[in-house]
């Protein structure tokens, strides 16, 4: 071509590689979809705002021989940028598309599970049965033979779509366990008196049963006193783990009728049998460190203002003053 050879093909190459606005660093998320070539981005690059002229892009693209290795993701372009940065831009590591995943505070493996399969992240019953095996997970502390429910730590997860597997997310929930919970409080763990099992299990009794954080501590005192003095512990939130649906009043009232119920605590001794779902680092937190006090029943009014009690009889009055039955 006579004007490349009149020129200079490098001369002609800076000619177009200049950025639409080297003042506008205004940051754009640009999407390059799978098999795309490089000279086919220069309309979408336009429509985005992140260059003015496609056609000119598109000449740097054939003038420089650029963009051959540009891979699929989103990327992050400003119109401060000449064409052969975003070429440079383009060819490199894409962002990372990681979709936030949130493990709610209490949730049973149940509802773990289904809100994994509802967004898309497993097929129904896959989380619950990876759980089910926790000899194939490591942990630095001792793990149950049966069971992970309320090893599952409650978080907000990043999850990469091109990455996600369900025992490497389990794992990920297990060390997170250990990072905010365990390792801080090793010393107190393993002096304490009760196993790190027991505590566990406490934890998700008092997710449930105080919703009121600063409250737990009493919470804690009182169930393991009941519990070291051989009461039972009368804790309604355990009769509802086994339910399909937590607040399923009408199933529930039958389990509290149910002597053969391993989970009904109003009629069997001692904690239950596993954790009832995934408690806070809050909740665990109080297990762990119980305060004393002179009261042995507790109920909530309706403000859910904790109501303790001293005895039976001063806990059935505050029964009828709070209307709670």
């Amino acid at each position: 071509m006579f004007w490349m050879t009149l020129f200079g093909c490098d001369m002609m190459v800076d000619m177009y590689n200049v950025p639409a606005d080297a003042s506008d660093n205004t940051e754009f998320i640009f999407t390059v979809p799978k098999g795309a070539h490089a000279r086919k981005l220069g309309e979408p690059l336009k429509e985005s705002g992140i260059i003015d002229n496609s056609e000119d892009f598109v000449t740097y693209i054939k003038l420089s021989k650029e963009g051959s290795c540009i891979k699929a993701g989103n990327f992050s372009l400003n119109r401060s940028m000449t064409p052969q940065k975003i070429l440079e831009t383009l060819c490199g590591t894409p962002l990372a598309d990681d979709k936030a995943f949130t493990v709610l505070e209490g949730w049973r493996i149940k509802e773990i599970d289904d809100a994994l399969s509802k967004e898309g992240w497993i097929k129904s019953g896959e989380y619950r049965t990876a759980v089910e095996n926790p000899s194939v997970f490591s942990a630095d502390f001792p793990l149950p033979k049966d069971t992970l429910e309320g090893y599952l730590y409650p978080e907000t997860y990043m999850l990469s779509p091109h990455q996600f597997t369900v025992q490497a997310f389990v794992q990920r929930q297990l060390d997170t366990l250990n990072k905010n919970f365990y390792s801080p409080n090793k010393d107190a763990i393993q002096t304490s008196k009760r196993s790190f099992h027991e505590i566990i299990i406490m934890a998700s009794m008092l997710e449930r049963e105080e919703p009121t954080p600063k409250q737990r501590p009493m919470v804690a005192g009182i169930i393991w006193k009941r519990l070291d003095n051989s009461w039972n512990l009368g804790i309604d939130a355990t009769s509802r783990y086994t339910l399909d649906v937590w607040n399923d009043r009408k199933a529930f009232l039958q389990k509290l009728r149910d002597p053969k119920d391993l989970y009904n605590t109003r009629l069997r001794p001692g904690l239950p049998p596993t954790p009832i779902g995934n408690a806070s680092t809050s909740a665990m937190d109080a297990a762990l460190r119980p305060t004393d006090s002179d009261f042995w029943y507790y109920l909530h009014d309706a403000k859910k203002i904790l109501r303790p009690s001293k005895n039976a009889r001063e806990h059935e009055r505050k029964r009828k003053k709070y209307n709670v039955y």
